[in-house]
């Protein structure tokens, strides 16, 4: 018989949502992804929303789709929601050729990422711009 292992419950409440199917490289999201750790959704979302980037939106639909599980699996208060983490990692690297002088070939990399929002139920919320 074996040491019984000791299974530790977190306290806090996380909803979980992937995207697979993101057309970006790791490098181009990573920026992103930092700038929204922390914050409340829908300031996430605004954020997201006045970003020229073209990959913003493919990540407003992933913390879109955190946010309804959240409120629909879990019952959890929307307002409440914090980006808890947010991260990504390499998919497939599409190949491609690009014909080139004399004969040869340049190759043409297509990357494919995935992005994983993890978003947390806030304690307490705290206030802003007031002083004391």
């Amino acid at each position: 018989m074996g040491k019984k292992k000791k299974i530790e419950k977190s306290q806090e409440k996380t909803v979980k949502s992937v995207n697979n199917g993101i057309r970006s490289s790791v490098r181009k999201l990573n920026p992103i992804l930092r700038s929204i750790v922390g914050k409340k959704v829908d300031v996430a979302i605004r954020d997201l929303q006045f970003s020229e980037k073209r990959i913003t939106k493919d990540v407003r639909k992933t913390i879109s789709s955190a946010v309804a599980n959240a409120e629909n699996n879990f019952q959890y208060d929307i307002d409440k929601l914090i980006v808890k983490e947010a991260y990504c990692g390499k998919k497939i690297v599409m190949k491609r050729f690009r014909p080139r002088a004399k004969g040869r070939a340049a190759p043409i990399l297509k990357p494919w990422s995935t992005v994983t929002i993890i978003l947390s139920e806030a304690k307490q919320m705290e206030k802003h711009g007031t002083k004391g």
